[in-house]
């Protein structure tokens, strides 16, 4: 047998192809995926923040309802493990009272695996006053 016709044979080459095409077509869609999967819990737990921290600044709750609301959100839409580290407090950094909302939660990288504490939002809402202005 001679080198250049063996070197030259594509018999069995398109398993080869499609095999080699099918996982880089399979990771890169496992990929998507995930990006998709962070950016919807960074989606989720910005909006429980916001909606917790718009709780908290009603004239009849207090900050620890707001926190208590952001965790309920959260552990309802993707687990209660992402709705450990819940922290409320009040300022006036955009010149009037303001009740925030911070969470910090994991940043999934592989499904629900991902590195602690790798994600943090803040949400900001003013503070309602009854007859006060």
């Amino acid at each position: 047998m001679r080198w250049p016709a063996v070197l030259g044979d594509e018999r069995g080459s398109s398993p080869v192809e499609f095999v080699l095409v099918g996982t880089l077509l399979t990771a890169l869609t496992l990929a998507v995926l995930q990006v998709a999967f962070a950016i919807y819990v960074r989606n989720v737990v910005h909006d429980a923040a916001a909606e917790g921290a718009h709780y908290a600044a009603l004239a009849d709750t207090t900050h620890e309802e707001g926190a208590l609301r952001t965790r309920q959100v959260i552990s309802r839409a993707i687990g209660p493990e992402f709705a450990e580290d819940v922290s409320i407090g009040e300022d006036t950094a955009l010149g009037h009272p303001s009740v925030v909302v911070r969470v910090r939660t994991t940043l999934p990288v592989l499904g629900l695996i991902g590195v602690p504490y790798g994600l943090e939002v803040d949400a900001r809402a003013p503070v309602e006053s009854l007859g006060e202005e």
